[in-house]
């Protein structure tokens, strides 16, 4: 093999690390923004007078934007250049977020954060796409979850950066900092990725009556409809856990804002490791059976969320850190596993489709759970409630994803 052949071998052999490289700051900075309405959360209430129930409602409205987005994304994603839909989503999710700094109308700031939502939700079955294109079925559990982990890294780096930087000088301050890297980012994303030839030639070959007679197939797909209804659990679990670590340290247990924060952003790193970690194991471990270990998780995330309900009020910070470990590898690091178990119940040509078909239904979980939880403690007057409701979700998901299994066993349904 001469020095050229061996060089080009070589460019196509990274060329899909280096797409996912992109996809993944992509992520990290969509979360950035998107996900910083959970640690803001504290701040915000309190500048706006808001309930508990209220401040669930910022990170619900944001999940709600990207469940009315996630169905028509996903159709789009599976017809038009990835490049393109990156900078709109990103123009998108930064310039409804930079919106709401101008307001201190809390119904105008559920409205633009939903708007936001439009191109967070986007930004799932656009990356999506690549990872089951660029990679083949044994190295996709792996890009999958590293890609997932961009989430929960922009997650951790929005309590670890804009919290600070809100306490100083205001959440509108820390908001708009976030929104314009965004946007800054997306730019560099539409300059820099690119797909596969394959995927290029075919974007916006199919007709509006393929994909309405895909999406109609989707809902009559049981295996799918059933993993996108325990993914409604998770997924509502993970926003209560982002959500409510901060206040429930900080107003619970008595421990410091700072050190309450440093916990969401625990919660987050470890969610962030579980996405690879859960990804490795399921290619290595498990062969791609991608809904055991979405039963595993929810177990996992029912018995420590249990726990946390019965923590006395005097519990140091070193006590939760590891429960804090234990809860955010579970209940964050689902994402990519769920993901991977969507889409490949279904042919390539329809990933962006059931990718969007079930954030659609996943998405409930992140838009009904937060502001749930939020009333069953203001209604009881003890965060025990709604740690213990978060339990019982996950037995319904447990046996909610057991039934998904035994059908695709019953059917004999591959990785595609």
């Amino acid at each position: 093999m001469n020095i050229s052949s061996f060089s080009q071998q070589s460019n196509y052999t990274l060329e899909p690390w280096r797409m996912l490289g992109w996809l993944f700051a992509a992520q990290v900075l969509v979360a950035f923004v998107g996900r910083s309405v959970s640690p803001l959360g504290v701040l915000i209430g309190e500048d706006l007078s808001l309930t508990k129930a209220q401040i669930g409602m910022l990170p619900a409205a944001l999940f709600f934007g990207q469940m009315a987005a996630a169905i028509p994304a996903g159709i789009v994603a599976d017809r038009i250049d990835s490049r393109k839909l990156l900078l709109m989503l990103s123009l998108c999710l930064g310039c409804g977020f930079l919106l709401t700094t101008f307001t201190s109308s809390f119904v105008l700031i559920l409205l633009l954060i939903a708007l936001g939502g439009v191109g967070y939700g986007t930004i799932h079955p656009t990356s999506n796409k690549g990872i089951i294109y660029w990679f083949d079925s044994k190295k996709r559990g792996t890009a999958m979850g590293i890609k997932q982990m961009g989430v929960t890294a922009g997650s951790a780096l929005a309590a670890l950066v804009l919290l600070p930087i809100a306490g100083t000088w205001g959440w509108r301050t820390a908001i708009i900092g976030a929104a314009v890297l965004l946007i800054f980012v997306g730019v560099l994303s539409f300059r820099f990725y690119h797909e596969p030839p394959s995927v290029a030639e075919r974007n916006g070959s199919m007709n509006r009556g393929h994909f309405l007679s895909s999406l109609l197939n989707m809902f009559k797909h049981k295996p799918l409809l059933l993993v996108s209804l325990g993914a409604t659990g998770l997924n509502g679990s993970q926003l209560m856990l982002n959500t409510y670590i901060v206040l429930f340290a900080y107003q619970k247990l008595g421990i410091s804002l700072f050190l309450s924060g440093l916990l969401l952003v625990i919660s987050d790193v470890s969610g962030s490791f579980g996405r690879i970690g859960w990804g490795i194991i399921s290619d290595r471990l498990f062969y791609g059976r991608r809904i055991i270990i979405l039963m595993i998780i929810a177990l996992l995330t029912g018995c420590v969320s249990l726990l946390v309900a019965f923590l006395p009020a005097d519990t140091p910070f070193w006590v939760m850190v590891p429960v804090t470990i234990m809860f955010g590898f579970c209940t964050s690091g689902f994402n990519g596993i769920w993901m991977n178990a969507a889409t490949e119940l279904v042919p390539r040509e329809q990933a962006g489709a059931a990718s969007g078909f079930s954030i659609m239904i996943g998405s409930w979980g992140t838009v009904i759970g937060p502001p749930l939880f939020g009333f069953i403690v203001d209604q009881s007057g003890t965060f025990s409630a709604g740690w213990i409701f978060l339990s019982s979700i996950m037995v319904f998901v447990f046996f909610t994803l057991l039934s998904a299994n035994m059908l695709v066993k019953k059917h004999g349904i591959s990785r595609q």
